[in-house]
C-alpha cells in the first residue's frame, strides 16, 4: 500500500451499543491509528462498547449523548475539533448526520465532514434525503450496491419484504458518493482448530455443522426461520448434519417452537450467546447467510471465508460483492427454501478443504478485506478531500 500523509481525525458516534456499525467505526479508528494517523473517538460514556474502544487503544472522549445531553455532546465535540485542529470529522450513524453537521460548523475550524452509510437504503427523513449531500464533503457507501441505492434508488414492488419495495435515492451532488468496503480482523479470523468450541456446542467429530450467525429480532431476523425450514427438508437425507443458530434476539421462543414443530430436536438448536466469533466460524463446517431484508454488504461472509469455510448466502443486495473475493460456496435465490435446502445438502456431501487450501482462501480475504486494507481505502478518500488544501498551504 502507498503510504499516506498523517491527518487529525475525529470519529463521532452517539450510540456505541455494539452493532455492526459501531464495530466498523471502532475497527476503522483503531486501524487508522495503527497506520500512523492521529485519531480520536467521541461517544457516550458508560456504554458496554466503550470497553471495546479502550481495548483497541483509540483515545476516547466520553460525553453524555441522550435527550437534552445531545446538545452537550455536540458542543463538547465541537470544542474537541477546535482543540485538536481536527481535519476530518467522520460520522457513522444516520442519527448523527445533523449533529455532525452542527459539530463541524460550531467548531470554527472547518474540518472536512465525512459520513458513512452502512445501510442499503437512503435515510428516511426528507431533510437528510434532500440536504445531506450539500452539507458533507464525502459520503461513503460500504458497497457498490449501497452506492447505487443512494444514486438512483432500487425498486422491488413484488418483494415479500416491504422495506425492499421502494428505496429512493438521495438528492444533490452524487460525485461526493464514494465506495469503500469495510474490513475484518484477519489476525483473528483465520483457520485454526476449534475442537473445544465444537465440544461446548455438543458437536461430535462426525457432525457437519451448518450455522447462521447474527441477531434474530422480530419481525423476521436474518432468515433463521427459513434456515430451519431448509434443515427440515434435508435432515433425514443428511443424518450427520447439525443446524446451529448463533446470536441473540427477540425471536428465541419462536425459533425454539419452529425446531419442535419441524421435528429438529437434537439436530438444531440456539447456541448460548458468545463473543468469540473467530472460534465460532472455525467450529462450523458451513456458514449459511439466508438474508431476507436489506443487506448493504455482509462482512460475516468475509469472516467465514477468512477461516477457510464455505458460505451459502442469499444473492441479495451487496452480498455478492462480499462473496466474490472468496467465492467459496454458493449464492441462492433469496427466500427460496427449496433451493437453500438443495445447496445445503450438496455442500454437506463435499469434501472439506485441506489446511493449505484454507490458508490460501484466508490470504485472498486478507489482501482485500483486512482492517488495514479498509482503513487505507478510507484514508485515500480523506487524501482526495485534503489534497487541494495541502497544496494551497505550500
Amino acid at each position: 500500500m502507498t503510504p499516506l500523509p498523517s491527518y487529525r481525525i475525529l470519529h463521532v458516534n452517539s450510540m456505541l451499543k455494539g452493532g455492526g456499525t459501531d464495530d466498523q467505526c471502532v475497527k476503522l479508528a483503531a486501524s487508522q491509528l495503527q497506520a500512523g494517523q492521529h485519531v480520536w473517538l467521541a461517544g457516550p460514556t458508560g456504554r458496554d462498547f466503550e470497553k471495546v474502544v479502550r481495548e483497541a487503544g483509540v483515545p476516547f472522549h466520553g460525553i453524555a449523548a441522550e435527550g437534552v445531553a445531545k446538545w452537550r455532546f455536540i458542543l463538547e465535540s465541537a470544542r474537541l475539533v477546535r482543540r485538536h485542529k481536527i481535519q476530518i470529522l467522520h460520522s457513522h450513524h444516520g442519527r448523527d448526520i445533523w449533529p455532525a453537521v452542527l459539530i463541524a460548523r460550531l467548531s470554527g475550524v472547518r474540518p472536512k465532514l465525512v459520513l458513512t452509510r452502512h445501510m442499503a437504503k437512503s435515510p428516511s427523513s426528507w431533510a437528510s434525503k434532500h440536504l445531506m449531500l450539500g452539507q458533507c464533503d464525502a459520503l461513503i457507501a460500504v458497497s457498490e450496491f449501497a452506492a447505487k441505492v443512494l444514486r438512483v434508488g432500487d425498486y422491488e414492488p413484488t418483494s415479500p419484504e416491504p422495506e425492499r419495495h421502494a428505496r429512493p435515492p438521495i438528492y444533490g451532488d452524487h460525485t461526493k458518493i464514494h465506495v469503500a468496503y469495510g474490513g475484518i480482523d484477519t489476525g483473528k479470523f483465520r483457520p485454526f482448530d476449534a475442537a473445544e468450541q465444537r465440544r461446548v456446542w455438543g458437536l461430535a467429530p462426525g457432525h457437519f455443522a451448518f450455522g447462521v450467525a447474527g441477531a434474530y429480532d422480530f419481525p423476521r431476523g436474518k432468515g433463521q426461520r427459513e434456515f430451519l425450514q431448509a434443515a427440515a427438508q434435508i435432515h433425514q437425507a443428511v443424518p450427520n448434519a447439525r443446524f446451529l443458530i448463533i446470536g441473540r434476539g427477540t425471536m428465541a421462543e419462536v425459533l425454539q417452537a419452529d425446531i419442535a414443530r419441524l421435528g429438529l430436536q437434537g439436530k438444531a438448536w440456539l447456541t448460548p450467546y458468545g463473543q468469540d466469533m473467530p472460534a465460532a466460524m472455525n467450529a462450523l463446517d458451513c456458514l449459511v447467510h439466508p438474508a431476507i431484508g436489506t443487506e448493504a454488504f455482509g462482512l460475516v461472509i468475509c469472516e467465514a471465508h477468512a477461516c477457510g469455510k464455505p458460505v451459502i448466502a442469499a444473492d441479495l443486495d451487496g452480498i455478492p460483492e462480499a462473496f466474490r473475493a472468496g467465492g467459496y460456496g454458493q449464492l441462492v435465490t433469496p427466500e427460496n427454501v427449496a433451493e437453500l435446502a438443495a445447496a445445503m445438502q450438496a455442500w454437506a456431501e463435499k469434501p472439506r478443504l485441506s489446511e493449505s487450501e484454507r490458508q490460501a482462501l484466508h490470504q485472498k480475504i486478507d489482501a482485500e478485506f483486512s482492517s488495514a486494507a479498509a482503513a487505507h481505502r478510507v484514508l485515500s478518500i480523506y487524501q482526495r478531500l485534503l489534497a487541494p488544501a495541502a497544496q494551497t498551504n505550500r
